[in-house]
């Protein structure tokens, strides 16, 4: 159902946000204060008009908690949004440009809030959530029994990285050559598939990949001596400006120059929505084009809603204000977003969804994971609903 929430005044036309209705918020809603504004509705059937094609509300699930990474996502909030602090969600008018597009949002991270299950399960859980963040290692893993497909990448290139003390190794510039020092690499076990990579391309011997890391910085701390991963657009200054018993600069490089090439996080939908959904994706995606680049040019609103979202879920998760703005800062100086090989920004490669497969589809299946047989790459995304003249430039 779409639903109906204009008012002409003065010539013009307007969205209005009902005060009563916020008001009725249950007791684990906040209701921005920025709610009492009026946004200026998309003209009816323009390209920023959605409310003739999409669902009245538009969900989006995360893969993790919020953060400046995924702020394509959380830009297209409006100021009139609710936060759910019980469900874990936020809400409101999805507002592109500057204009309400006619249809709600609503976010819903991943992490502690789905029970740390894949973004892809929780689709085919709730088909209320018509778009997914889905790795395109995590869409392969999920083509048998989940497929999804991505339809946008607004991430180019992985943020994450091996990590390592400067001091420990002064010599050393890579990954490879801390490996030859004989450092234990410290990785996530269970569903990374990034140690399997490291020790498969002969980046670093299989017995120095420890797949006991867990996020506590204490160990990193206490034994300079390891490697670790983490993620370049935090790790850095959360080390050297926020643990004090660190309180010094990080070396690192990206796991994306070793052959974890995956597209981080592009927006999937379930591949048997495709249809039913196009419409909507027509408008929708190029949408979500703009909202990135918009961010980049722009970022305070958006990273005060970040941040502010960690700080009413409670969920243990820390994200500061500095860390938003040093994110932001690494999208671009590490060409983390930047315009895909394809030619389209947002847009994803044939060759290097196939180098994908073809490095992950065997560790998977390695690990009991279900392929499915025959997929190609063009069952894992599409570009044909961006907008080619959308640039960065």
């Amino acid at each position: 159902m779409i639903r109906s929430r204009a008012a002409v005044i003065a010539g013009s036309t307007f969205s209005l946000v009902s005060l009563l209705a916020l008001s009725a918020c249950s007791a684990g809603e906040d209701t921005a204060e920025a709610s009492k504004l009026e946004i200026p509705a998309a003209e009816k059937g323009s390209a920023l008009d959605l409310s003739d094609v999409c669902p009245a509300t538009v969900v989006f699930q995360q893969d993790w908690e919020p953060e400046a990474d995924h702020a394509g996502m959380y830009s297209l909030v409006g100021a009139d949004y609710t936060i759910d602090t019980d469900k874990k969600r936020v809400s409101g008018s999805l507002v592109a440009q500057g204009v309400d597009t006619g249809v709600n949002i609503e976010v819903r991270p991943g992490g502690s809030a789905i029970s740390y299950q894949s973004v892809t399960s929780q689709m085919f859980v709730d088909e209320d959530i018509m778009f997914g963040a889905v790795n395109t290692d995590g869409a392969i893993a999920s083509s048998a029994k989940q497929p999804v497909t991505a339809v946008i990448a607004q991430l180019n290139v992985s943020p994450q990285v091996i990590m390592w003390d400067p001091a420990t190794y002064p010599d050393a510039t890579t990954i490879s050559d801390i490996a030859a020092e004989g450092a234990s690499i410290v990785v996530s076990g269970g569903g990374s598939n990034l140690g399997a990579l490291l020790s498969g391309n002969g980046t670093v011997p299989a017995d120095q990949i420890d797949p006991s890391y867990n996020g506590d910085p204490s160990r990193f701390v206490g034994d300079p001596t390891i490697a670790q991963q983490g993620f370049a657009t935090a790790e850095p200054f959360v080390y050297e400006n926020e643990i004090s018993s660190w309180g010094k600069p990080v070396a690192y490089q990206l796991a994306s120059e070793v052959g974890y090439d995956i597209y981080p996080e592009p927006l999937a939908v379930r591949t048997a929505d495709l249809e039913k959904y196009t419409p909507c994706l027509e408008k929708i995606v190029p949408i979500l084009q703009q909202t990135q680049i918009d961010y980049l040019a722009d970022p305070a609103s958006t990273n005060a809603l970040i941040v502010k979202l960690v700080e009413e879920y409670n969920t243990g998760w820390v994200y500061s204000a500095g860390v938003a703005e040093f994110s932001h800062q690494a999208l671009t100086d590490l060409n983390i977003v930047q315009t895909d090989a394809s030619g389209i920004f947002g847009g994803m490669d044939t060759a290097r969804i196939q180098s994908v497969m073809d490095t992950f589809t065997p560790i998977l299946e390695s690990s009991g994971t279900d392929v499915a047989d025959d997929l190609t790459p063009e069952d894992l995304f599409t570009n044909k609903f961006l907008d080619p003249s959308i640039t960065l430039d």
